[in-house]
């Protein structure tokens, strides 16, 4: 972190080599994220042109209370024109109640991360490093590193989606390739059979279940099943 000692950083001025270690990114990069390392905006040196996003570690379970409270230290500090949208990216699926009710609920895309909006010096790092619950930027060296443009544009469709297309919520289905799994209604009742693939948009799983001897794939709705 530039000391703030002597020589201040101007308000615009970004910063520097921090001796702050960096965190291990592998889980969101496995997570699909990318950063843009062709783009290096937290040098010494020039002034920044443009917010740019970013990814927050923060404590899992408590992202959107972490975010609202982020919010709050920012409208409460003299820097907040340094600073963006903050989200918690989430889609919506559809979910089953045990009583075979329909609802549409937002599952966290990404638990234990945020994305923020915001030009990074001195102060704003600052800022954000202390407010609870946040761990730190993702990065190497202990330099934020700022996302891709692709990566931003396709997280932002799906939290703020378009209102002239219309968007069918995907099935949350508690399966996954691979799973064993018993059929419990339907023509197919009482066989057991491991999941190959899964329709979210849909609803549906299809089962490799032995019928006379053979491997037969059977598709069926994801509530016809259950775990073994």
């Amino acid at each position: 972190m530039v000391s703030a000692r002597e020589g201040r950083p101007t308000a615009r001025r970004l910063i520097g080599g921090s001796t702050e270690e960096s965190v291990d990114d592998s889980y969101v990069l496995a997570l699909g994220y990318r950063v843009n390392n062709s783009t290096n905006n937290t040098t010494t040196e020039g002034l920044a042109q443009a917010p740019q996003w970013y990814i927050l570690k923060v404590a899992f379970n408590r992202e959107d209370t972490i975010r609202e409270s982020l919010e709050k230290r920012i409208k409460l500090s003299n820097h907040k024109e340094y600073f963006g949208e903050i989200l918690v990216p989430t889609e919506d699926v559809v979910e089953f109640t045990r009583a075979g009710k329909k609802r549409i609920v937002k599952r966290k895309l990404y638990p234990g991360y945020l994305m923020i909006q915001m030009i990074i010096n001195d102060d704003t790092w600052f800022l954000v490093r202390e407010t609870p619950g946040i761990g730190d930027f993702t990065g190497t060296y202990g330099k934020p590193t700022p996302m891709t443009d692709a990566d931003v544009e396709r997280i932002i469709k799906l939290v703020h989606p378009d209102v002239d297309q219309e968007q069918v919520p995907k099935t949350s289905i508690p399966f996954r390739s691979g799973d064993r799994v018993r059929v419990k209604e339907g023509n197919f009742q009482s066989l057991e059979g491991d999941v190959d693939r899964i329709d979210e948009a849909n609803g549906r799983v299809t089962v490799i279940i032995n019928i006379f001897g053979r491997s037969t794939p059977v598709e069926l709705d994801h509530w016809q099943i259950e775990s073994l």
